[in-house]
């Protein structure tokens, strides 16, 4: 295998992140507000305090009434486009990746065009809370397969939409928890060849005999309608049991591909779903808690949008040659990792 890290590798076409757009919805819900909330209309007298403290989460943005998914996705994808000084017309390739979608059918990313402009290839890609990430990667694989020049990938999550409201008890909190840790955000790249640095390192790990552990069952030919299967329902413990017992390999795989360890990257960019899972993160594989960008105690779970949001922070203390790391955690259950360098 040849290291794309080393200075005699052959020449070839370097595709890397050359924009960064983000978007946040103006509506600040605290998590005590939204316990109060779920309390109020249960009937439910849960502890003071419970959602913070099992969480972390101190608050999250929540899209207002008229916002939607691609709301948010148009306006972070604005962003990305003025700081690179392309006109919409200039993309070739629109991918909207995001495991939230307006409609069923047609692609939202037409419904983001539509409001952009321009006539680019247009598609969605959906893999859960990895959907942005694969985005990108999908993005650089038609770059350098000569397909597209230059693409845009964006995504809009609004998945306070799928909190459950009412509980008839308990058991079904504890199954409905998860879905309390979501904030809702948009984030956008623009993905196009670099002269160096780039996307230097791409890596999937996929076990999907655990897709039942978490998700959204309603929408699809299994329960097409009924609100019932309209909330997100999951079992956290499990999720994280999962992740930890599959998520130090890849990284270990990186490091040994690579040669770069945690001292290489300015940057470590996690999915985030809670603050004692990021704490668990951190102990499990060692990285230095001040090369992360957290994320996860004022804007809660992103979903797909998390590592794009981060990049938007981040990114103005980046300089070029500058690495990142980004670490993917989707249901399904799936891991992704990219190592990238800023130009």
């Amino acid at each position: 295998m040849i290291d794309p890290l080393s200075p005699s590798s052959p020449a070839r076409t370097r595709v890397g992140i050359t924009a960064v757009g983000a978007s946040l919805p103006g509506q600040v819900v605290s998590t005590d507000a939204l316990q109060q909330r779920i309390a109020e209309a249960s009937g439910i007298d849960l502890p003071a305090g419970l959602l913070y403290r099992t969480t972390g989460i101190g608050s999250r943005r929540v899209a207002a009434d008229g916002e939607y998914a691609s709301t948010l996705a148009v306006r972070a994808a604005r962003q990305a486009l003025a700081a690179a000084g392309r006109d919409p017309e200039e993309v070739d390739l629109l991918l909207f990746a995001s495991a939230t979608r307006d409609v069923a059918e047609p692609a939202t990313a037409h419904i983001v065009q539509a409001e952009l402009g321009g006539r680019a290839h247009a598609l969605d890609v959906t893999n859960a809370c990895n959907s942005f990430l694969n985005g990108i990667d999908l993005a650089r694989a038609m770059i350098l397969a000569g397909r597209v020049r230059r693409a845009l990938v964006v995504t809009g999550e609004t998945p306070t939409r799928a909190m459950r409201w009412q509980l008839t008890g308990l058991d079904q909190a504890r199954t409905a928890l998860a879905g309390y840790t979501f904030g809702d955000a948009g984030a956008a790249v623009l993905v196009e060849p670099v002269p160096a640095g780039g996307i230097l390192d791409v890596d999937t790990e996929t076990w999907s005999e655990h897709w039942t552990v978490g998700g959204i069952p309603g929408g699809g030919s299994r329960h097409p309608r009924g609100d019932e299967h309209t909330y997100f329902t999951g079992d956290g413990r499990a999720l994280r049991d999962v992740f930890e017992k599959i998520g130090t390999d890849i990284l270990h795989r990186v490091r040994h591909r690579t040669g770069l360890d945690w001292a290489d990257y300015a940057r470590v960019l996690v999915h985030q779903v809670t603050l004692p899972y990021l704490d668990r993160f951190v102990e499990v594989t060692g990285v230095p808690r001040d090369k992360l960008e957290v994320s996860v105690t004022d804007l809660g779970n992103l979903a797909s949008a998390t590592l794009g949001v981060q990049l938007a922070r981040a990114d103005a203390g980046l300089r070029p040659g500058d690495r990142v790391l980004f670490v993917g955690l989707g249901g399904g259950v799936s891991l992704m990792t990219m190592v990238w360098e800023k130009s």
